[in-house]
Order: structure tokens, then C-alpha cells, then sequence
């Protein structure tokens, strides 16, 4: 965050937007307060301005609300493949073997996840009981799926993580939250006849979108971030 003394000096404009980046975190538990239809189509409308080479505009998004939202939690639920022994078939969001500083990061977020909602290091029942909830959207109102053209390349991946951090800054100038999750892209296969989802399509994630459920531990997580210096090379 920007320090009080910057962020009174800033434009109003810069100031609101800052807010909207910074306050944007996963948030793992929602109210069933519903969103209207009109609202989610204004955040895609908006988010659909971010950038992509000759602008191509690479996204293909399914809204899910409803008996919709929830076929798609049992057909993964119900398919039996616990999330260790799912297969990253159509594209690997992780490294075969995490390397440092990354492996430390992840680590550090898992922990104190685990520890906001009392869960010991040893309770893998209870930690694939957390990791199921993703499927289920965190009991948001709302749960997207996200599909590329899998004849697209590298640089169409690039424009889509402009294009997803659109959706959760616009959310949050809307007082929503929402949670990216990845958890969904090794279940294409079950999520394919539910949506329709077409052959040439690679499912990338999901995202829980509504209101944050302010009573849940797991929303007082607050991850870190490294220092500017640690990652960034100013050269003059």
C-alpha cells in the first residue's frame, strides 16, 4: 500500500484505482448475495479493454449462476480424481519441481492458510476438504470459466492475465471480490459436457465472483508481497 502521505497528495482518480489494485485479494468465502446479470456483464465489458496483440482478444468466458454453478461443482466433485493425482494434460500452470525464492512464497501462503482456518500440517482430510471448496466456488453467487483457443500461442496467455486482472479490479470497484483458481483446468474433461465446451478450447481457470463473507477466518489472510528493490532493476 501507498503510504498516507502519498495517497493524500495523489489525484482522486489515481487514488481510486490504486485502492481497486491493492484491496484485490482471493477471497475464499461469499455471501449468497446474488449479482445481477446486468453488473457481471458491465465488469466483463469492462475488462474486455485490456490490451492483446493486434487485438485479438483471445477470451471466452462461461458465466455460471444457478443449477449451472452447481452441476459444474458435482461433475468434478463426483469424478472421483482427488486434486493430487489430477493430470495437468492440457497445459502445466506449475514447475516440475519449485525452485527458490518461489518455493518459499508458496510454501508461506499455504501455511498461513492453513493456520488462519486451524488446520495442522498432518490433516490431509481437512486440507483436501479446503481444496475441494474451489469446485463449489467458495459458495460464491457466481463462478466463470475461462477457455483460450488452444491454436493461439505464448503471447495470447500474456493478453489473457491482462484480461483476468481486469475482471478482479473492476469487481472491486464495485465492492465485489473474487478468487482466480486454477484448481479447475485439470478437470476439462468433466467441465467439457457440462458447458459445451468445444474441442479447440483449453480451459485456463476459473473465478468465484460476489461478496466477501466477512465472518469466515480464511478472509483475514493477508498475503505478502517483495519489496520493489528485491525484483526490480532501475538502470539510469
Amino acid at each position: 500500500m501507498l503510504a498516507p502521505d502519498r495517497t493524500d497528495a495523489l489525484p482522486d482518480e489515481a487514488a481510486i484505482v490504486d485502492e481497486a489494485i491493492t484491496s484485490r485479494r482471493s477471497v475464499r468465502a461469499f455471501l449468497p448475495t446474488p449479482i445481477p446479470a446486468e453488473e457481471i456483464r458491465e465488469i466483463l465489458e469492462v475488462a474486455s479493454r485490456a490490451p492483446s496483440g493486434t487485438n485479438m482478444q483471445p477470451w471466452r468466458v462461461y458465466v455460471l449462476t444457478g443449477k449451472t454453478k452447481q452441476k459444474v461443482a458435482e461433475a468434478v466433485l463426483n469424478s472421483g480424481i482427488r486434486a493430487e493425482k489430477a493430470v495437468w494434460d492440457e497445459y502445466k500452470y506449475y514447475p516440475d519441481q519449485f525452485f527458490e525464492p518461489y518455493l518459499s512464497r508458496r510454501r508461506k501462503v499455504g501455511f498461513d492458510l492453513y493456520g488462519h482456518l486451524g488446520i495442522q500440517r498432518r490433516e490431509v482430510d481437512r486440507m483436501r476438504a479446503q481444496h475441494d471448496r474451489n469446485f463449489v466456488f467458495f459458495d460464491a453467487p457466481v463462478g466463470m470459466i475461462f477457455t483460450i483457443d488452444r491454436r493461439l500461442n505464448k503471447g495470447s496467455w500474456i493478453d489473457y492475465g491482462m484480461f483476468l486482472e481486469n475482471i478482479m479490479v473492476a469487481a472491486r470497484g464495485r465492492g465485489l471480490h473474487t478468487c482466480p483458481q486454477a484448481a479447475f483446468a485439470p478437470y476439462h474433461e468433466q467441465l467439457r459436457p457440462v458447458l459445451g465446451i468445444t474441442p479447440e478450447e483449453i480451459v485456463v481457470c476459473g473465478m468465484a465472483l460476489g461478496y466477501e463473507d466477512p465472518t469466515k477466518p480464511e478472509n483475514d489472510l493477508r498475503t505478502e508481497r517483495a519489496p520493489v528493490d528485491e525484483w526490480a532493476t532501475f538502470l539510469d
